[in-house]
């Protein structure tokens, strides 16, 4: 599929998908070339695009998805293992402040919290 195709079916712009590219966080896997040198796309590339908006929406940077998924950086296994771990561990952290935050504002709504108005 060309990449107007996977614009539409994954909701990124084709300029995103560009800047991918440009990352290496798209692997050669997904693309093939034509005979006119344009650039065809696999259909696993659509759940694979999907997993990096994921991947984004929990605060991965472009540059620890590029540390995972690009294959010239030659990283080991435990290499890509410690991001993802520390990746986690932030993640963690801040399920921890949600559910301090959320506690605070029920508390707030019960008349239990200092607040300077009630609800």
């Amino acid at each position: 599929m060309k990449i107007n195709d996977v614009s539409k079916l994954t909701g990124l712009p084709i300029s995103t998908l560009r800047f991918y590219e440009r990352k290496n966080l798209i692997p050669d896997v997904f693309v093939q070339r034509d005979a006119n040198n344009y650039r065809i796309y696999s259909e696993e590339i659509v759940e694979y695009l999907n997993d990096v908006k994921a991947l984004l929406s929990v605060e991965f940077s472009i540059e620890e998805l590029s540390l995972l998924v690009n294959q010239q950086l030659h990283l080991s296994y435990e290499e890509k293992k410690k991001v993802v771990e520390q990746k986690i561990k932030e993640i963690e952290d801040i399920q921890k402040q949600l559910r301090k935050s959320k506690k605070f504002l029920e508390d707030v709504l019960e008349g239990k919290a200092n607040f300077q108005t009630k609800c």
